[in-house]
């Protein structure tokens, strides 16, 4: 199904930076301890059998605390999942559940995208994983604190809409001077503004934008070589690093 990817992983050292999904995320923690950082009021120390639902746009970065850590990390389609689950989607900020009831019933959904198994078969399990989720957010949750969206904000986001959209368009990497004048500020407080509004330097907004957009690129079936020329990359190489730090995986294995 076009509308669910999957991810099963196991590590031992850092692997990610802090980056965005543009879809809802449901993380699964199998084996050893992490630590959840991003745009929270501060790092949130992950164990065993917690779930974490990770709205899309959040900011956040997950890397074991120390040892072997093995996980899963479930993406889905915003209107799908609305359509399916609403209450698994309905989220505004990153919340961590401690259910052994969502944790198995979040498996057999893995388990059933994982065998490739019929659609039905699996729209099934996601409404089981709806109505357990449903009951287990009144029972027990950890509630993680978001950083909050104000007037200020949103006036800011706004006033910010042109660089950000150069910074995600642009064949190569706008001239930070430029793009702070554009908007009547200084390189320093274009920087200090684009990372209040989105969590990442410019720079950084910027490569997790084309990450995002090399994604979609290559689940359509675009060869790798085409996905990093029209995105603007100086070469595979830099396209292989850049992707491996936001992804954990190189684009020939995440292209299958």
């Amino acid at each position: 199904m076009p509308s669910l990817e999957l991810r099963r992983s196991c590590r031992e050292n850092t692997c990610y930076r802090p980056h965005t999904h543009d879809v809802q995320s449901l993380g699964l923690i199998d084996e050893g301890r992490s630590v959840l950082a991003g745009a929270l009021a501060g790092p949130v120390a992950l164990l065993p059998g917690d779930v974490v639902i990770i709205p899309a746009g959040h900011v956040h970065c997950c890397n074991p605390d120390a040892d072997r850590w093995r996980y899963q990390m479930t993406h889905l389609d915003a209107v799908w999942a609305d359509n399916l689950a609403p209450d698994i989607s309905g989220a505004t900020g990153v919340r961590v559940l401690r259910s052994p009831a969502v944790y198995s019933q979040l498996t057999n959904v893995n388990d059933a995208i994982a065998g490739d198994r019929p659609a039905a078969e699996l729209e099934r399990e996601c409404r089981r994983l709806a109505d357990v989720f449903a009951n287990a957010e009144r029972e027990v949750s950890v509630t993680v604190t978001t950083t909050s969206t104000t007037d200020t904000h949103l006036a800011l986001t706004e006033e910010l809409e042109s660089v950000l959209h150069r910074l995600r368009y642009d064949e190569s990497t706008p001239a930070l001077d430029d793009l702070a004048e554009t908007v009547g500020m200084s390189r320093y407080q274009l920087i200090r503004a684009v990372k209040q509004v989105t969590g990442l330097s410019p720079v950084a907004w910027r490569q997790n934008a084309r990450v995002l957009e090399a994604r979609r690129m290559l689940r359509s079936g675009a060869a790798i070589a085409e996905t990093a020329s029209r995105l603007g990359f100086t070469d595979q190489s830099h396209f292989h690093r850049v992707f491996r730090a936001h992804v954990a995986a190189t684009p020939g294995p995440y292209r299958g």
